[in-house]
């Protein structure tokens, strides 16, 4: 998804994630502001991978659910875009996270919070079990 929405990880450390994009024409929707799919992919992205970070080796995470709000428009004219997820709460099932996406000037675009099933996954094997 990365490679299609044209979006890079930057920023990493335990308990936050950063992403960057620079909205193109090819995120435009029909009334020809940036698609909400854009900021609804980072935001996802980058809280996911948040909690993420925070997980043992052998364990993964996939997103429940999550809630974005999309409160300004973003256009052409906007700019480079920052998401950054940070965890809230990291446990054994379920890993939370909220974050938001900002322009260049430090405006949230868009914010949102996320759920994540946490679960042990084994590479080797090719088997993933999820906890009980």
């Amino acid at each position: 998804m990365a490679e299609t929405l044209s979006y890079d990880i930057v920023e990493v450390s335990k308990g936050r994630v950063v992403a960057a994009a620079v909205p193109h024409a090819g995120h435009r929707n029909l009334a020809g502001t940036v698609h909400g799919g854009l900021a609804a992919t980072l935001l996802d992205g980058c809280m996911g991978l948040a909690v993420q970070s925070m997980l043992d080796k052998g364990f993964a995470q996939t997103t429940l659910e999550f809630k974005i709000s999309l409160v300004r428009a973003i256009t052409l004219q906007t700019g480079p875009v920052k998401a950054e997820g940070k965890v809230i709460t990291c446990r054994r099932r379920v890993g939370t996270a909220e974050g938001k996406l900002t322009d260049k000037d430090g405006r949230v675009l868009a914010h949102g919070t996320t759920a994540c099933l946490i679960f042990e996954h084994s590479f080797l094997h090719g088997k993933t079990k999820v906890l009980q």
